[in-house]
């Protein structure tokens, strides 16, 4: 079964350079992007939704339109499918509060994004390998 990503992001250009690095790596067969917070959790939790085709692994922006990223964490967290899916917040926000509320909420980890493409590709796929190839997470349901 191959590994998918969920990758949360509003920004054309982020978006654009994940997509990159993560062809690059060849790790994750299946990218699916989300553009907001409300599209996010109509993927995570509709009711067209299969547990068994969850994501591996979700990048998750802080600062999104329509629902925000720490809503969507909290959200997630409440349900037992995704409950123990991996979260990676994934923001260029530098406030102590996004970072304290994020782990409260239940992230798995919090990243700051680079502005550098080499340093942002790079890190990619250091999260990348780490969530899909050394991480052992438990099963879902």
């Amino acid at each position: 079964m191959g590994q998918r990503i969920l990758l949360v992001e509003d920004n054309p250009d982020d978006e654009a350079l994940a997509r990159r690095a993560l062809k690059k790596s060849a790790l994750a067969d299946d990218l699916i992007v989300a553009k907001d917070g409300v599209e996010a959790l109509d993927y995570l939790l509709g009711e067209t939704r299969s547990g068994e085709d969850m994501p591996d692994l979700i990048l998750l922006d802080i600062n999104l339109p329509r629902l925000n990223g720490l809503e969507v964490l909290k959200r997630l967290r409440r349900y037992p499918p995704t409950h123990n899916l991996p979260v990676v917040m994934f923001s260029s926000s530098r406030e102590e509060q996004d970072i304290a509320t994020s782990y409260e909420y239940g992230c798995n980890s919090y990243i700051r994004k680079p502005v550098d493409f080499n340093k942002f590709s790079d890190m990619i796929v250091q999260v990348e390998r780490y969530w899909l190839s050394l991480n052992e997470a438990p099963h879902a349901g």
